[in-house]
Order: C-alpha cells, then structure tokens, then sequence
C-alpha cells in the first residue's frame, strides 16, 4: 500500500510539473510606454508619423516567445514630420477613405500565428493583419530583451486597398507616386 501511495505522490507531482513546464504566460502590453511609429515613401520623400496601439500581449513558454496579439488604433494615426496646415492636411487625407478609412474602420489588429526562435533574443513571427477589413498574412523578426520587444514590419498596402497614389493601381503618376511598402517600427513594452 505504502509502495502504491508513493508511486501515485511520484506520478501526480510529475503531471503537475510537467503542466507548469508546458504552460503558457501572456503578458499584456503596456500601452502608453509602447510606441509605434509609421514611415512612408513616395518618389519626391517619405513622410512618418505615430500610431498608438489600444491593446497587446505577449505570449511565452517560459522565456520563449510563442505569439501575442494587438490592436491598433487607427484613429490615433498623425504625422510628425510636418507642422501647421500641411500636418493637418496629410493626417486628414491619412484618415480618408483614400487612406485608411478610420471612420468605418477604426482599428487594425495582428495577430501572431507562428514564432520561431532564431537566436538568442530573436524570433521569425508570422501573422495575420487586418487593415480595413482585409486580412493578409505578414513576417518579420522581432526581438526580445527583458521587458521591451522591437520589431520592423513591412506592409504592402496594396493589399489592403488603400489606393491612393499606387502605381499598382494607376499608370502615369509620375512624382506623384506613392510606394506600396511602408514600414511599422514597433518598440513594445511589457
């Protein structure tokens, strides 16, 4: 009887070890520490500006990184290389339909579906964004240290029928072409 209680004790201490051993942390995101900030390019310069992101966690097994999910909040979306009118000007237009359409689409989210360590701190994460409604799947490597997290994503928005100036959608543009790709430099804090 001794010999099976002690054999049940080893079998359950076990299970429970291993349940904390596979188990998964989320945390959340600070918000106001967090900063994104968005650089796009035409023929004749780029513009950047900040976004600000209305919710995010982290997922983690142990100290690995295993996915997470955010919210951006796309009517926050401003310029901060311009000032005056023209800073009026362009973040109305950015907030257009011919943009992004914040009114009928006041967020944007991704979502982690598939990280992979790549080194040390850094991971190979793969996502779906939604901008807009539409959904595409985006890559790029992020990079944690501690409590923060950066990242680089670029987007094609193209793909998220934002249209404006696109020399995928209209020919002859010339100068006035805006680039498709426009990048995300996300610094997280968590």
């Amino acid at each position: 009887m001794k010999k099976t209680f002690a054999t049940l004790v080893t079998v359950l201490a076990l299970v429970i070890s291993g349940t904390t051993l596979n188990a998964q942390t989320k945390k959340d995101v600070k918000v106001n520490d967090s900063k994104i900030v968005w650089k796009g390019y035409k023929v004749t310069g780029s513009h950047e500006g900040t976004i600000n992101l209305k919710s995010g966690s982290l997922t983690f097994k142990g100290d690995a990184l295993t996915g997470g999910e955010f919210v951006v909040d796309m009517t926050s979306l401003e310029s901060t290389d311009l000032s005056g009118n023209m800073k009026g000007k362009l973040d109305g237009h950015l907030k257009s339909d011919d943009f992004f359409g914040v009114e009928n689409h006041p967020e944007a989210t991704l979502m982690l579906t598939s990280v992979k360590a790549t080194g040390k701190n850094a991971y190979n994460a793969k996502g779906k964004l939604t901008i807009k409604g539409k959904t595409n799947p985006v890559e790029f490597t992020i990079a944690i240290y501690g409590s923060k997290a950066n990242a680089t994503v670029k987007v094609d928005r193209s793909k998220y029928d934002v249209r404006y100036g696109s020399g995928s959608f209209f020919d002859n543009l010339g100068d006035k072409t805006i680039y498709d790709e426009f990048d995300l430099v996300v610094d997280l804090v968590f």
